[in-house]
């Protein structure tokens, strides 16, 4: 998959993450979307499937803390 492709894809990726979020946590703050935005298609993907499971901002906070750098 050439680096273009790649990156439409994962910021398609984050912009449904990004709602989902929004939804399960409440409005996030810039820094945390920065922080998703930044995160590799891989590990949005990982996130998308996480998020199913969170109750709040509290499990987002934990989740970004234990897989981004």
């Amino acid at each position: 998959m050439d680096r273009g492709r790649q990156e439409g894809e994962a910021q398609g990726e984050a912009k449904v993450t990004m709602r989902q979020l929004n939804r399960r946590c409440g409005p996030l703050s810039d820094a945390t979307t920065a922080r998703i935005q930044a995160l590799p298609l891989q590990q949005l993907e990982t996130l998308a499937e996480a998020l199913l499971d969170f109750s709040g901002p509290a499990d987002l906070a934990s989740w970004l803390n234990g897989h981004s750098g």
